[in-house]
């Protein structure tokens, strides 16, 4: 598992792949966050971190669509099907190494605090560390669901459009579930809402059962991708 997190790794920085990624991740959050905080001169990062949740809707697929496509496109799949490995360390180290990636990135967004601590003489440290670990969270389900479509194509255009595609449908359910009346059928939409469940991050409280949630997704969607890859092995 250790080496095939390496190599994950190592493709990360030796194709254009990572790179992209951080540049269009950190060209994005940096102008959302001028935008939010600095010129609307609050200290309240709430609204830069909602906006950087829609933003992951195009930005993720950047790191998740070669995850397996590119093996596909590539002819090593058989090397993944063949190894002395389990499936599921196999998929676990390209999450882990993606999920690495990702984090990196959002670690080098904390140099925005240094402007903003010029104004905002008191911050909200709560809610800026709140929103920061649901955001993290947030992106990890992502990414694994980025992952698992990329297990179903050899395409990296198609899997970047598939994960954009599912990632859309949920930021539809957050949308209809205000238009709903019926209260049962608000309480299920919020209940599997990935987006609703971030509302308490933005508080300054750390919701348990919601990162449990988070958690629970990423575990499901890597085991859906372990299914896809023992259904090929036997095949």
């Amino acid at each position: 598992m250790l080496a095939i997190y390496k190599r994950e790794m190592r493709s990360y920085f030796t194709s254009p792949t990572g790179y992209i990624f951080a540049a269009v991740f950190l060209c994005a959050s940096g102008f959302l966050f001028a935008f939010c905080t600095l010129q609307m001169q609050t200290a309240d990062v709430s609204s830069y971190f909602q906006f950087l949740m829609y933003a992951y809707i195009v930005i993720i697929p950047l790191l998740t669509m070669r995850s397996f496509a590119e093996e596909k496109r590539s002819k090593t799949e058989q090397l993944i099907l063949t190894a002395p490995v389990s499936l599921a360390s196999v998929v676990m180290a390209k999450f882990l190494a993606a999920f690495t990636m990702f984090l990196g990135t959002v670690l080098v967004t904390g140099l925005y605090l240094i402007p903003y601590s010029k104004y905002a003489t008191e911050p909200n440290w709560a809610k800026i560390i709140g929103c920061a670990i649901g955001i993290i969270l947030v992106g990890m389900c992502f990414i694994a669901i980025g992952i698992f479509v990329s297990s179903l194509t050899e395409n990296l255009f198609t899997a970047a459009l598939g994960t954009i595609g599912i990632l859309c449908g949920l930021v539809v359910i957050a949308v209809i579930n205000g238009l709903i009346d019926s209260q049962a059928l608000r309480a299920v939409l919020d209940w599997i809402s990935i987006y609703s469940r971030y509302q308490n991050f933005t508080y300054g409280i750390f919701d348990i059962a919601s990162a449990v949630y988070y958690i629970s997704i990423c575990v499901v969607f890597l085991f859906l991708t372990v299914r896809v890859y023992e259904k090929r092995r036997l095949a």
